[in-house]
């Protein structure tokens, strides 16, 4: 006699996958806000409406709470979509403004995630690796429009590798932050900032 497979709600499954949302969104907004080394999964689950016991259940660890919120990122990073569009434009300025935008409205809807994220970096383990994976495919992305700017007409006056630093360090979560947050420049004005620095200085013909 074959035996039965148990039972699972879809309303059950459907109410669990809430409950790891509403922790992982307060757990980085707790990360972000005051800093992972200061916050305890108490303060998780008060925020999230929960007992303590339902984190564990539901997510995990104070850990694994940050690593879900590193995969949670690069997977609302929609950075595959962006990058086709870039590399389907033409000419170098097309495509620097389109990382202008793209990466600051990125890093904006991602804000939090990337708060949480570097104030854990001086004191989780494994820092170093956890922003490596966390920023991976975003240094790839400028990586490969790096190239693509180098098969337009005319290119970057450097070479590919100094091309793909550049982006980096204008177009990277870091660079942005540094606009915003320590110098509390707006969106748009960041934006507008690099634009023109990273077309001046790889389009100068």
């Amino acid at each position: 006699m074959p035996s039965k497979r148990p039972y699972v709600s879809p309303l059950r499954e459907q109410a669990a996958a809430r409950t790891r949302a509403v922790i992982l969104r307060c757990a980085a907004e707790l990360f972000a806000g005051r800093g992972y080394g200061r916050v305890t999964v108490a303060d998780i689950a008060a925020a999230a409406g929960v007992a303590a016991k339902t984190v564990f259940a539901s997510v995990g660890s104070k850990s694994d709470i940050l690593d879900r919120i590193v995969d949670q990122g690069v997977a609302d990073s929609g950075y595959e979509q962006a990058m086709r569009q870039v590399l389907a434009l033409r000419t170098p300025g097309e495509v620097l403004a389109a990382l202008a935008r793209g990466t600051r409205l990125g890093n904006e809807e991602q804000f939090t995630v990337h708060e949480a994220i570097l104030k854990a970096l001086p004191v989780h383990e494994n820092g170093e690796a956890l922003w490596e994976r966390a920023t991976a495919d975003y240094r790839l992305a400028l990586g490969a429009a790096a190239r693509h700017l180098h098969t337009l007409d005319p290119p970057p006056p450097v070479p590919v590798d100094e091309t793909a630093g550049l982006l980096w360090f204008w177009f990277g979560p870091t660079g942005w932050r540094t606009l915003v947050v320590e110098n509390g420049w707006s969106w748009d004005r960041a934006e507008d900032v690099v634009r023109r620095i990273a077309v001046a200085t790889l389009c100068p013909y």
